[in-house]
């Protein structure tokens, strides 16, 4: 018979102090949350690194995906330990970041190489704010965030960053790996099929289907490119069925060695090209960059927290404290910056998991942690995940990125944001066409050139306009 679980008041099956008691039960419980972060996980490096190389040749962007998994299980154990194992969250890398990022590496970069110096500056100018932020509400309290970062302001700013990728999105679904041509109506379907796929299992998927609706869509795409690229290009010679490159896998495998199963992970700070030269002016650039952005994660870990706190039925903002969880999440960040690059959030994906499944334990958390890191060592792994094809990643992408707009929608809609209130029409108008339009800020004093992107514009433009038009004050008849 099967063993009958006690359900605590809240819900929970296993609470965050809990373990399952079968080894087996909690390697599955473990996998669900890897299978949940791990296409997010490895889909902002592939985009932001997407036409670099390497100092040697490689392709940059599969070089960062083990170094980002391995970064997401170390940053997340690290934010385990500050939350004294009372927060069940999984950290990996934010998608808020990706226009920053590329933004970033983008500056002085030449010949394919990347300014990948900036990206560490950065993570660990985030980490300090974060950290400083910490700190200021550990002291006064989190009502002074609220009044610069209002729902007004946050929700349209991240609808801006989730809309902003929209072309990243649609050129890698219209782009064939295999020859690298720039429009190919193949790809485009299988990047469709891995849309749609997505879409249905979210929507009418049962139980571990549902929590994995990425996973599914991204093994779609990759089997319908797979049969294209085995009988068009292979079976047919006919290169315009040329979706996927295998030669990831070939290499890997030629000759068979002992590094075609485990391998030492790339690290970034082991690939800093020495001919891209890091300024002065860079440093300014990159503040300009990073920081606003991180403005607007700071909202979005207070909002993870306080959807997490409704499942526990616990506030984590009480215990272990909101100081607690951002200087978990800050220095977690600091640190993946020098790893891999990306930034570490809060993943709404996981959260998802401890709502369904009703598995809080932080044990299962720490385990899937340490699977993060083992499979990023496991080469035969990650030679295939670097043969998933950009089109894949793109038709995946138009759900990832909708999801980012659509949570600023939500924000909206849960706050009750007042839309017959000129002012919010304003505010909001100014942010959304600021943003999407994509107004640049830029200016040169001597040597130093900086230019502030359109997300930290449109966020700075909405915070001023709405901090200028006060809310009219009724009056009684």
């Amino acid at each position: 018979m099967e063993e009958q679980k006690t359900v605590h008041s809240n819900g929970m099956i296993y609470e965050v102090n809990e373990a399952p008691k079968k080894v087996s039960e909690w390697i599955i419980l473990s996998i669900q949350h890897i299978l949940a972060m791990f296409v997010a996980c490895i889909t902002v490096p592939l985009l932001v690194f997407s036409g670099y190389v390497t100092s040697d040749g490689g392709n940059l962007a599969s070089a960062l995906i083990a170094p980002t998994l391995v970064s997401a299980g170390i940053g997340t154990i690290f934010y385990l330990i500050i939350t004294k194992f009372k927060s069940p969250v999984f950290l990996a890398s934010s998608f808020a970041y990706i226009a920053p990022m590329a933004g970033a590496i983008a500056i002085g970069s030449h010949d394919g190489l990347a300014n990948l110096w900036m990206l560490p500056i950065g993570m660990t100018m985030v980490g300090a704010v974060y950290c400083a932020v910490a700190l200021l509400i550990k002291l006064f309290g989190v009502n002074w965030l609220n009044k610069i970062l209002p729902p007004i302001v946050i929700g349209p700013v991240i609808m801006v960053i989730g809309l902003s990728l929209a072309v990243s999105a649609i050129g890698n679904l219209t782009r064939a790996s295999g020859t690298g041509q720039a429009y190919n109506l193949v790809s485009i379907f299988c990047g469709l099929i891995a849309l749609f796929t997505t879409a249905c299992c979210a929507f009418y998927g049962k139980k571990t289907v549902a929590l994995i609706p990425f996973v599914l869509g991204m093994c779609a795409g990759y089997v319908s490119a797979t049969i294209f690229t085995l009988i068009g290009f292979y079976g047919c010679h006919n290169e315009y069925f040329h979706i996927i490159n295998f030669q990831p896998l070939v290499d890997n495998f030629s000759p068979v060695t002992f590094k075609s199963f485990l391998n030492l992970p790339k690290f970034l700070f082991l690939l800093n090209d020495s001919t891209v030269k890091l300024e002065g002016s860079h440093i300014l650039t990159c503040a300009l960059l990073f920081i606003p952005v991180s403005l607007v994660t700071i909202c979005e870990h207070i909002g993870d927290h306080k959807n997490l706190s409704n499942i526990l039925q616990r506030d984590l903002l009480e215990d272990p404290g909101l100081s607690r969880t951002l200087i978990g999440d800050g220095i977690a960040t600091a640190a993946s910056g020098l790893l891999c690059g990306a930034a570490n959030t809060t993943y709404g994906e996981n959260v998802a998991v401890v709502g369904v499944t009703k598995i809080a334990s932080t044990k299962v958390i720490l385990l899937a942690c340490l699977m993060s890191i083992f499979i990023a060592f496991f080469s035969p792994l990650m030679a295939l995940v670097t043969t998933i094809p950009s089109c894949v990643t793109g038709g995946v992408s138009l759900v990832l990125y909708g999801f980012i707009a659509s949570s600023g929608v939500k924000i909206l809609m849960k706050e009750k944001v007042d839309f017959n209130n000129i002012k919010n029409i304003f505010v909001a108008s100014t942010i959304l066409v600021s943003g999407i339009g994509g107004l640049v800020i830029g200016f040169t004093a001597g040597n130093f050139t900086i230019k502030i992107t359109s997300v930290a514009v449109s966020m700075l433009l909405g915070i001023i306009m709405n901090q200028i038009l006060k809310d009219k004050k009724e009056v009684n008849a």
